[in-house]
């Protein structure tokens, strides 16, 4: 039997999302009872008739719903669109109505993550934004607490509302290892409660 899974969802459109989201992946392989399922939502187009392939050419499978109904715990990461998750990632969380009608998230733990191109892009505003989704599904939020040495130390990413990078404005600048560290900490945090809820 597999073991129960953490969900780790996100949107990246040039990488730097996407490389958070494996980090907070390795933090949550370090539980030993459970395990990552990193999944991505597809594009969205102002175009109506364009229609997705049913799996990408590259990089991890488009989440479903039932992957999202059976999850442990659950990671959210976007990018920053003027202060707000991403369009990709605000229509799949409309989608999800019928787990809302029937409770199937309430009670289990969800963290998020984001990245922007400047230092004050708007990060904790996204983080928000992502938030309020899971607010009315009945999750369980959690932060960085400040006991996290590197959430006072870092000159890049990383707020109390969840992990983030600044990844420049030709989205190049690496991970610090300040934000590596705090993404996979953010993992290990959400997985362990993950782990203690389900006891």
């Amino acid at each position: 039997m597999s073991k129960p899974y953490i969900l780790v969802l996100y949107y990246s459109r040039y990488g730097a999302t996407a490389q958070l989201a494996q980090m907070i992946a390795r933090g949550i392989e370090h539980c030993d009872d459970m395990e990552a399922r990193i999944r991505t939502v597809p594009p969205v187009s102002p175009t109506c008739e364009a229609v997705d392939k049913p799996v990408p050419d590259n990089g991890y499978p488009y989440v479903t719903l039932d992957d999202l109904k059976n999850c442990a715990g659950l990671a959210v990461g976007s990018p920053t669109r003027f202060g707000n998750m991403a369009a990709p990632m605000k229509y799949f969380w409309d989608t999800t109505s019928p787990l809302w009608l029937g409770g199937d998230l309430v009670g289990k733990p969800a963290c998020v993550f984001s990245s922007t191109a400047s230092l004050h892009g708007g990060q904790e505003a996204t983080l928000i934004s992502m938030m309020l989704p899971l607010l009315h599904h009945g999750m369980v939020l959690l932060g960085i607490p400040y006991t996290q040495a590197e959430l006072t130390t870092t000159q890049t990413g990383g707020t109390p509302y969840g992990v983030t990078h600044v990844a420049g404005v030709n989205s190049n600048n690496p991970l610090s290892e300040d934000e590596i560290q705090l993404a996979k900490h953010m993992g290990q945090r959400l997985a362990s409660t993950a782990s203690q809820l389900q006891r």
